[in-house]
């Protein structure tokens, strides 16, 4: 009889990210293998396709808020799960060659979210550098390495400065000493049993814009005595003025007032998609594994909002 394969968990790219690095905090002792690939798009394709297990991927940073790319995706261009969450602490370096001196940088790399949680840093120590965007820090880290010159930087983890034989330049430049980042563990077709500590998220579109749409939608929640922790607008890229809510409220999507919420929206709304009930950051219980077969927990509480129409 063949071995099972040991969960196979695609993540942002390459070797050296943040989002390696919170991987490897989250999985802790646990067997895996991580599959780094170059964008949030390759990382949800992936699971999406099967070619994987898992999808690790950031959500929201604490300064520059939500990671877009991967809300957005999950929103329009895929139906994946959210299986668990993940918040680690980020410290952003100013990454160069070695000998290179801050008064040599011309050219300052790294991924849009990056360069925006060290802006003052910049704008203080670097006020003439070019910023450029890459689709992650390492790939900043990894384009410095290849550029042989001290006239060029990179904004990113420590780890990547290893990694690549770099020098960290100076250490620790984030303009808020609170910085962290919240991952999200993705995959197609699981379900976290109820843990007593848990999340629901869901995306609410609405048929028509109408007064108290927003309202409503906030008191079926409320009146359940559900308590909400985000709420979200996003544009639905149908019109100017056409938004739909990412909603994150307490419970599991077993729980009886869970699923009247959902239902109740759905049937209000015209179409609520399920995005996952999982633990709580404060109690990662999860654990990842290997799966064939849908769970039935999907088909027996979400067959009306997954057969809705897609957005």
């Amino acid at each position: 009889m063949d071995e099972p394969h040991p969960v196979r968990i695609a993540y942002l790219g390459p070797l050296g990210t943040f989002t390696e690095e919170a991987l490897i905090e989250f999985m802790g002792t646990r067997s895996y293998q991580g599959l780094p690939r170059p964008t949030i798009e390759n990382v949800l394709s992936d699971v999406a396709a099967g070619n994987c297990d898992y999808g690790f991927v950031p959500i929201e940073n604490s300064i520059e808020g939500t990671v877009t790319p991967t809300l957005d995706a999950l929103i329009f261009r895929f139906r994946l799960h959210i299986y668990a969450e993940f918040i680690l602490p980020v410290r952003q370096q100013l990454i160069a060659a070695k000998g290179a001196k801050i008064e040599d940088i011309q050219t300052v790399h790294s991924y849009a979210h990056a360069l925006a949680q060290v802006s003052r840093f910049l704008r203080d120590r670097l006020p003439k550098a070019e910023l450029r965007h890459t689709d992650s820090t390492a790939e900043a880290v990894r384009v410095v390495a290849e550029a042989r010159s001290k006239t060029v930087a990179a904004i990113g983890p420590r780890r990547a400065a290893e990694l690549y034989g770099l020098d960290v330049l100076i250490a620790d430049i984030d303009d808020h000493a609170a910085n962290s980042t919240r991952f999200l563990l993705l995959n197609s077709d699981r379900i976290p049993p109820p843990s007593g500590d848990d999340k629901t998220s869901i995306v609410c579109f609405q048929v028509e814009d109408r007064p108290g749409s927003l309202l409503s939608i906030l008191a079926e929640i409320a009146s359940r005595g559900i308590n909400l922790t985000k709420l979200e607008s996003r544009p639905t890229k149908t019109g100017i003025g056409i938004y739909c809510f990412a909603i994150d409220f307490e419970g599991h999507i077993a729980d009886q007032a869970v699923q009247e919420v959902i239902s109740d929206l759905n049937r209000y709304l015209g179409h609520v998609k399920f995005l996952g009930s999982y633990p709580a950051v404060t109690n990662q219980h999860a654990t990842p594994e290997p799966r064939t077969t849908p769970d039935p927990l999907i088909s027996e509480l979400l067959g009306q909002v997954e057969s809705s129409p897609s957005h």
